[in-house]
């Protein structure tokens, strides 16, 4: 593995493991969701209005684990915290999992 590559990779990491940062902040200083992880109605108290393109496809997307969170919504900030580490992680493999595989593909009919 090259020096780059070892590089990148160290820099995911740290990405992964700094996932959690917006939930931490939001406990601490008791500000309800993590910031940018807002609703609809979240952002209609927050700005007063939703802006018209965020209506239409607001609910175009559900994702695939609620919140990030893996187990209860009532579980302690670690767990949770886990969670968003362990969904980075997930997250990380199928894409670059997906990557691979279209690569080899075009590769292929080359």
């Amino acid at each position: 593995m090259s020096s780059f590559n070892k590089k990148l990779w160290a820099g995911i990491l740290v990405l992964v493991v700094l996932t959690p940062i917006g939930l931490v902040l939001s406990h601490f200083f008791q500000s309800g969701d993590a910031w940018g992880e807002w609703g609809t109605e979240t952002i209609q108290k927050l700005v007063g209005y939703v802006p018209v393109g965020l209506k239409k496809t607001a609910d175009l997307w559900k994702a695939p684990v609620r919140n990030y969170n893996l187990g209860s919504e009532s579980a302690s900030l670690p767990a949770q915290s886990g969670s968003y580490i362990l969904s980075a992680f997930i997250g990380i493999v199928l894409a670059a999992g997906i990557l691979y595989v279209l690569s080899r593909m075009l590769l292929k009919r080359k």
